[in-house]
Parts: C-alpha cells; sequence; structure tokens
C-alpha cells in the first residue's frame, strides 16, 4: 500500500512538472551529489530522514518545522514537487464539502497536498466496502483520477 501511494505521489508530481522549465540556473550533470546540493540548498533547516534515489528521480523525506515532507528532485537538481499528507480539515471548504456530499459511504484512506511551481493540487483516496476511488483536484472541483473494484 506504501508502494503503491508513494508510486502514486511520484507520477502525479512528474505529471505536473512534464514541460515545466526550472526558473533557476540548475548544473546539467547528472549525478547524487548535484542533487543532494541542491535539496540542502533549498531545505536548509530539515531533518533529512531518507532518501531514495530511482532512474529518473530522487526522493527526499525529511522533517521541517514539525512537518513530515517528501521532495522530488529530478536527476538534474530540478525541484520537481514537494508534498505532504493533511488532514481533511485542511482541504479548501469546497472540496471538502464535495468529498462530504458524494462520497458519504467512503472513509478516506490517503490525503495529501502536492505543491509544484507554487501551485497546489489535493489528492485524496476514498474506499468503501467495494471500490477504491483516488480523486485528484482541478481548480474548487474534483477529478477521478483512478478507481478500481475490489475482490
Amino acid at each position: 500500500m506504501k508502494r503503491t501511494i508513494t508510486t502514486f505521489a511520484l507520477t502525479a508530481a512528474l505529471l505536473l512538472t512534464v514541460g515545466i522549465g526550472s526558473s533557476f540556473a540548475r548544473n546539467p550533470n547528472n549525478g547524487d551529489d548535484n542533487v543532494n546540493a541542491w535539496f540542502h540548498k533549498d531545505f536548509r533547516q530539515a531533518e533529512l530522514l531518507e532518501t531514495k534515489t530511482d532512474a529518473d528521480y530522487t526522493r527526499y523525506t525529511f522533517k521541517m518545522s514539525g512537518m513530515i515532507l517528501t521532495a522530488y528532485y529530478s536527476n538534474k537538481g530540478e525541484l520537481l514537487a514537494i508534498t505532504h499528507n493533511i488532514k481533511s480539515t485542511q482541504l479548501p471548504l469546497t472540496l471538502l464539502m464535495q468529498v462530504r456530499n458524494n462520497y458519504s459511504d467512503f472513509w478516506i484512506t490517503e490525503l495529501f497536498e502536492l505543491n509544484s511551481n507554487g501551485e497546489s493540487t489535493y489528492y485524496i483516496t476514498l474506499e468503501n466496502a467495494d471500490k477504491q476511488i483516488t480523486l485528484r483536484s482541478s481548480s474548487n472541483s474534483w477529478d477521478v483520477f483512478s478507481k478500481s473494484t475490489k475482490e
């Protein structure tokens, strides 16, 4: 389940950043040292908890200001996105009311905010006995990101 959520967060982060260039000049060399240097420059006050490097990105899980955050960096050192789990009461009111009105027979199993290029997108995974649905915010409404039937 945790791996699925991690994969989901990465997919969301990468989809949101395709085609968007960085506003900072970055060293074009690939290399973990370059990416690590950018992470430590961007998050000087962070307490690093975990680092995971894959072929296309590096994921840093860290604690800052009492929150657990996850930052995704490209191999070129570009900050792709930052995510953190939130409570349902931290959702914008219009999104919260839509969940309560349209999915009253579901419970929340995952909810996080993804920030990329200064814009927030919310992802919520809802389940009931028969289905699992993941919604992605789009302005002031939800779009179905994925859904599956339980066996």
